[in-house]
């Protein structure tokens, strides 16, 4: 009997050629396993029978489907949302979140079937066949990764007639527009006009955030310790909290992204992303941390947040930094518990009202008015203290206290 692989199958083009091109080039069975992490959920979900019988027509000796959503929500999309993470300040890590829980059951079953190895379909140039393998290479370091796709030197043409040729059933085309990933978190899309990044997005790229809702409402989201466990009131475990709120917000056309990204490889990369859901989630989130966090912890907090989103953009989503910045941000949010109003709008989504019974505001320490309970004397001996260093340095370095003359070309003072 021949040595088995383990194929990260998405039922496309690519990995369903790579089915056949394994076992041709490198006389291998393979095992197709598709990871169901909420692809699909725009359009109605994916037909995963059909899935299976196209990897088994391609050559599978064995094709299975794993329902990872609730994982991908609890383990993967909440942990986003505590670190707040978008990467370079704008991507909220929607292919980079699934990599992971598709690696750990990519993983799994090369042990339960005793497999060589594990391969992917990914191309040489991008993100995933980094996430992808380094991943693996964490698990289970023993295993031998293949990537068909960087090996074989296919045009999209060659992949066609080469399925054509085996009679492997795609619903591939020549005509295919655009790459889609799509998962419980958002969606991305690239490649057709878009790949000119002075090209507006036209609107037949979009599924999550299409405007039908007419009317402006609010929607009330509930946190504990920085999980989200509720929408108005109602208790929602994550999975559906998720899924509930793309279908909600995004019905307001909000959620759309548009950007230059750069990829690990050092490419630029014009990206298009929806991911209505999760973005009212991290507005929310960080919102409620305003309220609940102490000053420090929260500037720290801040300061590691972007560390964090690197990691797991970088496919380091099993790394001994990561951990342990886990183990930061779970700490972080044990206060972390009340209920944000967001507002929902043509095209807009924002926060209008906070509260939680562990808040650090103080209406009358913050007032103005004749509730105030502010010590105001106390104010001078601060202020005279905190600037001591300032006025020392002034009375013996810089005693004419320095003018417009004496600002040097970059802004430092001249000496």
């Amino acid at each position: 009997m021949a040595e088995r692989v383990v194929l990260a199958y998405s039922g496309g083009l690519d990995t369903s050629v790579a089915v056949r091109w394994l076992m041709e080039h490198r006389g291998v069975d393979v095992v197709a396993v598709a990871v169901d992490v909420g692809q699909g959920s725009s359009t109605g979900g994916e037909d995963w029978e059909a899935m299976s019988q196209r990897a088994l027509a391609a050559g599978a000796v064995e094709a299975t489907v794993v329902d990872a959503r609730a994982q991908m929500a609890e383990e993967f999309c909440v942990p986003a949302l505590m670190a707040n993470a978008r990467y370079e300040g704008k991507y909220p890590l929607v292919s980079a979140l699934s990599r992971p829980v598709i690696v750990k059951h990519l993983v799994a079953a090369a042990r339960s079937h005793g497999a060589r190895g594990v391969a992917h379909g990914c191309t040489g140039k991008g993100n995933d066949q980094v996430r992808f393998e380094v991943g693996i290479r964490a698990l289970a370091p023993d295993l031998e990764v293949f990537a068909p796709a960087r090996e074989w030197g296919f045009s999209r043409q060659d992949s066609i007639d080469y399925a054509a040729k085996w009679e492997i059933p795609l619903t591939a085309s020549k005509e295919k527009l655009y790459s889609i990933d799509e998962n419980l978190w958002g969606r991305a899309i690239e490649c057709g006009v878009i790949e000119d990044p002075w090209n507006r997005p036209p609107e037949d790229v979009y599924a999550m955030t299409i405007p039908t809702a007419t009317e402006p409402t609010e929607v009330t989201v509930g946190f504990e310790s920085g999980v989200p466990v509720s929408i108005d009131g109602e208790r929602l475990d994550p999975l559906p909290l998720i899924a509930g709120l793309n279908r909600l917000v995004g019905a307001y056309g909000f959620g759309r992204l548009d950007m230059v990204e750069n990829r690990r490889v050092g490419i630029k990369s014009r990206e298009t992303y929806e991911c209505p859901g999760a973005l009212a989630l991290l507005l929310a989130h960080a919102d409620l941390e305003d309220l609940t966090l102490e000053r420090d912890l929260h500037h720290e907090k801040l300061r590691l947040e972007p560390r964090w989103s690197e990691l797991v953009y970088d496919g380091l989503w099993f790394s001994p930094l990561k951990q342990a910045l886990d183990a930061f941000l779970v700490e972080s949010q044990r206060f972390v518990t009340g209920e944000v109003r967001l507002a929902l709008d043509s095209g807009r989504c924002w926060v209008v009202g906070r509260r939680s019974p562990a808040s650090l505001y103080d209406h009358g320490l913050a007032t103005y008015d004749a509730t105030d309970t502010f010590r105001h004397q106390d104010a001078e001996g601060f202020v005279r203290i905190w600037g001591l260093g300032v006025a020392r340095w002034a009375t013996v370095q810089h005693k004419d206290g320095g003018s417009a003359d004496d600002v040097g070309p970059t802004g430092g003072l001249r000496p």
